[in-house]
């Protein structure tokens, strides 16, 4: 990843944010992600848990935060646990943070190793009454396998019983929904380089080319230009492949005659960009295609005026679904009759758009927030509608990343081709 510079007021910032919503006499830990084994002896490259990055900027595994704002000793608010390096793993696996440079990078004054993490732990429980917890909260994703900071708060719950635990995760989410001047310089930044992606897919696609030559050509712009890769799967969708909401097997033909569908983002300094783009393949709609995308294309700009303080997710999306039922009878794909006689319970629309329209953007593609939290400015979602019609072979998914300002919202994807005459043109180039 091309190195990037995030003030330490930054990461200091956000533990203050953070401090500010604990009760008295509390002790917040944050633990890094584990090590993902890939195979036998192999492992996936490191990710850091998204949370524990907001506050410290650290990139490294066997990382751990301890927060304990009003604890006597000024010197131990805030602790930071990193590996200790030596000779022999530095020549295995490569430079490990000094605490010198942890402390450059997070703010964070007093820094000690692995080996003495125990003996801090226990001068912050002793008083400490409430210790919050860092677990995974998420409506439609359970793990399977318990992750670092579920298994340690396990181990801290079995030997210390008596304190009261609470929950970070609805603080974590209200800290971080709102992106702050350097996020959003960042989250940009992913933008432009998935942008870039774009238009070498543009410039390179042709009929018989596979859906894993496209991903090629995205993948490597992404690392040409510096992001860490994708900030999630890519879908490359070809024909009916697009009617495949997580279709991510990208091993099957671009056709001549059909469109391609593509739901991509870079990652940059961790910060993601979610991307959606529908093309023909034959670098020429169809009229039935052409009149598909352009109903796809009026919702998406009819969604984007909606994108607006005071306004959320379900709001937006249920004034989508409304508007999706007249262009689906301007379509042909059921008539007016049947919308006025409906089942309210199972809605027309929903047979060809069966996906939400937006979700909050930031660390994670599918960053923390709920589908009734009120639109703020400096909040970051996703506009994507999209239509689906398997007996057609089509699938088309337009999706746009959309920054929340005071007198209404900003559209950080303007400048990536999507009106379906410009996207023609710059591949008949």
């Amino acid at each position: 990843m091309k190195p990037i510079s995030i003030p330490d007021s930054f990461f200091v910032k956000n533990r203050q944010r953070l401090a500010a919503e604990l009760k008295n006499k509390s002790l917040a830990v944050f633990h890094s992600n584990d090590e993902m084994i890939r195979s036998r002896d192999q492992i996936f490259p490191f990710r850091q848990d998204s949370d524990l990055f907001y506050l410290t900027g650290i990139n490294q595994e066997k990382t751990t935060l301890f927060l304990a704002p009003d604890y006597k000793d000024l010197s131990l608010n805030e602790v930071l646990v990193i590996r200790k390096s030596n000779p022999k793993l530095e020549t295995w696996e490569g430079h490990k943070l000094t605490t010198e440079e942890a402390r450059q990078i997070s703010g964070i004054k007093t820094i000690i190793y692995e080996d003495d993490f125990e003996n801090i732990l226990a001068q912050l429980m002793t008083a400490a009454e409430n210790v919050y917890l860092n677990l995974p909260e998420l409506p439609k994703f359970i793990p399977e396998l318990p992750t670092r900071n579920l298994r340690l708060a396990g181990e801290l719950q079995k030997k210390f019983p008596a304190h009261r635990y609470e929950r970070l995760a609805p603080i974590m989410t209200h800290i971080r929904t709102v992106k702050s001047d350097p996020e959003i310089k960042i989250i940009k930044e992913a933008i432009q380089i998935t942008h870039e992606a774009f238009l070498r897919v543009l410039s390179n696609i042709k009929p018989g080319m596979q859906e894993y030559e496209v991903e090629a050509e995205i993948t490597y712009e992404f690392i040409k230009k510096g992001a860490r890769g994708h900030a999630y799967l890519p879908i490359i969708a070809s024909g009916p492949n697009a009617c495949i909401l997580h279709y991510t097997e990208n091993n099957k033909p671009c056709k001549e005659g059909e469109l391609l569908l593509m739901d991509f983002g870079a990652e940059y300094c961790n910060y993601a960009a979610d991307c959606s783009r529908t093309i023909p393949v034959s670098a020429r709609f169809t009229t039935r295609q052409k009149d598909l995308y352009k109903s796809v294309l009026d919702v998406l700009k009819f969604a984007c005026t909606l994108m607006k303080p005071g306004n959320t997710i379900n709001q937006v999306h249920r004034e989508v679904c409304r508007k999706f039922e007249h262009e689906h009878v301007k379509l042909g794909l059921y008539s007016m009759n049947d919308l006025n006689s409906q089942d309210k319970e199972s809605q027309l629309c929903h047979k060809y758009y069966m996906h939400g329209t937006s979700h909050f953007l930031g660390l994670d593609v599918h960053d923390v927030g709920e589908k009734d939290l009120v639109f703020e400015p400096g909040m970051i979602l996703t506009c994507e509608p999209g239509i689906y019609i398997p007996s057609e072979r089509t699938g088309i998914r337009l999706e746009n990343n959309i920054l929340i300002t005071p007198s209404g919202n900003e559209d950080l994807m303007k400048d990536i081709p999507i009106e379906p005459e410009e996207i023609e043109e710059i591949m008949k180039r």
